[in-house]
């Protein structure tokens, strides 16, 4: 078992930057590809961002290529997720998840296990 805590969320004004962090534990990630999702109020969760278990592949969703970097540091166990340039349609619970596979996909459903969830808010 993988239990995965999101830190780092809050409220930041359109224009500004947050740094989530996604801490594993139970289990090395070394194993893991593991990717960031978000679901805003209303919608279905979308994917944002993955990284492969080495770090050496990304992925990104085109709504926040250029202004989100995911990376991970295996020897801390932890993923994160650096956020610039933030827009209010950011704004959504954003939750890590890892995925048994050394490379990750887009779609929530391959994905083995998640975390709670933080909150991100942008005002405008």
């Amino acid at each position: 078992q993988v239990q995965l805590a999101e830190f780092g969320g809050g409220l930041v004004q359109a224009g500004g930057s947050l740094r989530l962090s996604c801490a594993a534990s139970g289990r090395t990630l070394l194993r893991y590809a593991m990717g960031w999702f978000r679901q805003a109020p209303g919608k279905e969760r979308e994917f944002v961002a993955a990284i492969s278990w080495n770090g050496g592949v990304t992925y990104y969703a085109d709504s926040v290529k250029g202004r989100f970097t995911i990376s991970r540091d295996n020897a801390k166990n932890t993923v994160y997720l650096q956020m610039n340039s933030l827009k209010p349609e950011d704004t959504a619970v954003y939750y890590c998840a890892a995925r048994n596979n050394r490379y990750g996909v887009e779609s929530a459903h391959d994905y083995d296990y998640w975390g709670q969830g933080t909150q991100v808010t942008v005002s405008s």
